[in-house]
């Protein structure tokens, strides 16, 4: 099987399949194609599957052009029909790994896309977990189910591994394509052949590991770090306002040291996909062990608890002006997680109006990359545009994403109060109405 799949992947006979066309899959299937290999995305939504059908796309970090052009000569496809699963060759799983509402791993989308696959896969298949997970998911809950489904052996009859998902969308540097990719697979020969198989395609380093426990260590590993760093630091921030010293310009001093530094920034909380929850994957397996994750758990609560104290530190702001946050009319400038992206997935600028509304205050929200954003089953919708007559109709301005396209002088000419959670507005010189975090 080895030497077969070798001469396979050098040849491009390989046909490719990924389960799940979202922020992680559609990028990653593009690749595969315009890499000369062909093409199947699968994704039980089928809006997405006759988008992607239509060279219409969805994602920010694919290229328009790109995807329209790869489906129109044929080298990518997508589909919800499963079956076509025997046709291919290797399987990428890129599927949601969400925290339920207990805040414990929901890995039912993992699980369903698994018993699928399973029912139609074939000998000589590499199969490749990607979606973000605790360690021991792919040996514990994947190999088991692929076995059971198909009557095949891992190892003997097919190949199976864990290759974590490494997608920071709006980094203008680094794409799926150049970022370097960790591969552990069950046994060395899975991971020599699903380690050429990325390596046929990207152009960043392929890095082996011993097992996917490794590799999916490694991934939690990654996103606690920063959550911890992002954690102190957003700890530091509430104790500088109390000493009143600028933590931002603290942060600035402090990483003029060449080694041993790396800058982390305070905000109103933790979002995207990854960080905000990586964390509670590792802290949940570990209760397995009897093991307290006492370090990652205090991070967690102050980035937590960060959405309520800016909206704390609002009211108090609203205070100086003898206005109560009750019935005060608020703007939140941004709800997308990062600067210059469409992606509101967990995003902290939630949680704060959320909070804001909460206290009785009348909110509304701008931002120029989502005009509306689903929340707990609500659809909210953003005013349109902002400008001098919009901005003074408001009691206070608060920033919780700092994109760069929005005229921030302008705001801050005409607004009342803004109270900056991003240090969006650091360069404007007038700052009589500027608060930040």
């Amino acid at each position: 099987m080895k030497e077969l799949l070798l001469k396979k992947i050098k040849n491009k006979e390989i046909i490719v399949g990924v389960v799940g066309l979202g922020y992680v899959g559609l990028p990653l299937a593009v690749e595969k194609a315009k890499a000369g290999f062909k093409t199947i995305g699968f994704d039980v939504q089928s809006q997405k599957v006759d988008m992607v059908n239509s060279g219409e796309n969805y994602i920010g970090d694919v290229v328009d052009s790109d995807l329209k052009k790869l489906v129109e000569e044929g080298a990518l496809s997508a589909t919800s029909d499963f079956s076509f699963i025997k046709d291919v060759d290797f399987i990428a799983i890129c599927v949601p790994t969400p925290l339920d509402k207990h805040q414990q791993p929901d890995i039912s989308y993992v699980k369903s896309s698994v018993e699928q696959i399973s029912k139609y896969l074939k000998k000589n298949t590499m199969v490749v977990l990607e979606s973000t997970t605790y360690p021991g998911t792919t040996e514990e809950l994947v190999k088991p189910i692929l076995e059971q489904g198909s009557g095949l052996e891992c190892g003997k009859d097919f190949y199976l591994g864990f290759s974590p998902e490494r997608v920071d969308p709006g980094n203008l540097i680094y794409k799926t394509k150049n970022t370097p990719k960790v591969v552990g697979g069950i046994g060395k020969d899975a991971t020599e052949v699903i380690a050429s198989m990325y390596r046929a395609v990207l152009e960043g380093d392929v890095c082996e590991v011993s097992s996917p426990a490794i590799a999916e260590m490694e991934k939690i590993l990654e996103n606690t770090y920063r959550n911890i760093n992002i954690g102190l630091v957003n700890e530091l921030a509430i104790l500088c306002n109390e000493m009143g010293i600028s933590m931002w310009e603290v942060i600035d001093a402090a990483k003029t040291k060449p080694y041993g530094f790396q800058a982390f920034y305070p905000g109103p909380g933790l979002g995207g996909h990854c960080i905000p929850l990586d964390p509670y994957y590792l802290s949940w397996k570990a209760r397995e062990y009897g093991f307290h994750t006492s370090m990652i758990e205090s991070s967690m609560m102050i980035n937590d608890k960060m959405p309520a104290y800016c909206v704390e530190r609002a009211s108090k702001i609203l205070n100086r002006f003898k206005k109560a946050m009750n019935g005060a009319k608020v703007l939140v400038l941004g709800v997308a997680y990062k600067q210059d992206i469409d992606d509101y997935r967990e995003s902290p600028a939630l949680r704060v109006i959320e909070e804001l509304k909460k206290e009785g205050a009348d909110v509304s929200f701008f931002d120029p990359w989502v005009s509306s954003y689903r929340y707990q089953g609500q659809v909210y919708t953003g005013i349109g545009e902002i400008n001098p007559e919009i901005i003074k109709g408001y009691d206070l301005i608060m920033v919780t994403t700092a994109h760069t396209n929005v005229d921030y002088e302008m705001v801050q000419q005409n607004a009342a109060a803004i109270f900056d959670t991003k240090n969006a507005l650091k360069n404007l010189k007038e700052r009589d109405n500027i608060e930040v975090l």
